[in-house]
């Protein structure tokens, strides 16, 4: 029988914006490091891009025929303009004339017995690509910011081959037995790698994990709250130092947040639902302080069939489905296996609503 006061109690619940902002202060960014361009996808920057003006001279932005535009100022169908001399053709990215400040369609103009004319009025500058106008000086990347696909293309384009970035490697454990603690830890572990960091998955103990300083920080799913075989927190608090254990956050209360060393150590309950709000609330802003990611992709917003009522004082993630334009909202006291399933994404209610009306606009999140 396990005493009264070996069960781990929580005395209160840390409201969640006091444990994010703790971050700023207790939190430090991992090290840099030169990563190939090519390598660093997903991965977040350490350091502006640049590259350098792009252009240099202006170029051919389409195939046509390079012309002054003040020699086309009347052209029209009906009364087509001469061109003397004949312009020069030029392709796609060819080195426009230094006396040609436009491109003109090719079927605007005619060639016919030695002379040329035009059936269109061309503007200054259409159909050219000006100096600096692809890239002007400056970054094309900044720091922070999360290396998408197009991101890497254009880089190559500009003939960018390394870039400095920031890529932590998170250990995830578990503590206890049973497949839906394998399941979360899983989900976990593959969120961490498709939003820049390294899970780090060997079967470690939680113990082990604490002693070792191969990572960066510890995510352990399970053992946070008071059942006789629950002893997550009193393990952080006697190889490290648990700064909170009780988070205001439904579901997801148990969560724990601490330090082994100078390694942040987040502990997520044991039920699935409760350790998937604490990966999104918590975790996901820890990995990104880790990685000093400054620049976070952007919920869409979209309006709420039915309202949503939620206490005050804890921050709620409340499933949601699209319903053609609009989402519902899938609340309850435990987020079943169903209803996740059925679900798109997910909002978030801060602890000081009480919900929102029918009809209101809400960030809607997708699940990772």
């Amino acid at each position: 029988m396990v005493a009264d006061s070996d069960t781990q109690r929580i005395a209160r619940l840390t409201p969640l914006a006091d444990v994010l902002n703790s971050f700023q202060i207790s939190v430090e960014q991992v090290a840099p490091r030169d990563e190939a361009l090519a390598a660093a996808l997903g991965k977040t920057l350490a350091a502006d891009v640049t590259a350098g003006v792009r252009p240099h001279v202006a170029l051919a932005l389409r195939d046509g025929f390079a012309v002054r535009s003040e020699t086309t100022l009347d052209a029209s169908s009906y009364a087509p303009a001469p061109l003397t001399p004949i312009p020069p053709r030029v392709a796609l990215g060819d080195l426009l004339p230094t006396d040609a400040d436009a491109v003109a369609a090719l079927d605007a103009v005619t060639i016919r017995d030695g002379r040329a004319e035009i059936s269109a009025a061309v503007a200054p500058g259409e159909g050219v690509l000006t100096p600096g106008a692809d890239a002007p000086a400056g970054a094309l990347r900044l720091a922070g910011a999360r290396l998408r696909r197009i991101d890497v293309a254009l880089l190559q384009a500009h003939g960018v081959e390394r870039v400095m970035i920031r890529e932590p490697r998170l250990r995830v454990v578990r503590a206890g037995a049973g497949g839906f603690i394998g399941a979360a830890a899983g989900l976990v572990a593959s969120a961490i790698d498709a939003e820049g960091g390294i899970a780090v998955g060997d079967g470690a103990s939680l113990e082990a994990a604490l002693q070792s300083e191969d990572t960066d920080a510890v995510i352990c799913v399970g053992g946070t709250g008071e059942g006789h075989a629950d002893n997550s927190i009193k393990t952080l608090a006697r190889l490290g130092r648990v700064a909170f254990h009780g988070i205001g956050i439904a579901p997801g209360e148990t969560t724990a947040f601490g330090f082994a060393g100078h390694r942040p150590v987040l502990l997520l309950p044991g039920r699935f639902d409760s350790a998937l709000a604490g990966w999104l609330t918590v975790g996901r802003r820890l990995l990104a302080r880790l990685c000093f990611r400054l620049i976070e992709e952007q919920p869409y917003s979209a309006e709420l069939m039915r309202k949503v009522a939620s206490p005050l004082g804890l921050a709620e993630v409340v499933p949601v489905r699209r319903r053609f334009a609009q989402i519902e909202p899938l609340a309850g006291n435990y987020l079943s296996t169903q209803m996740l399933a059925r679900s798109d994404g997910w909002i978030l209610v801060p602890a000081d609503s009480e919900g929102y009306p029918a009809g209101a606009k809400v960030p809607v999140r997708p699940w990772p």
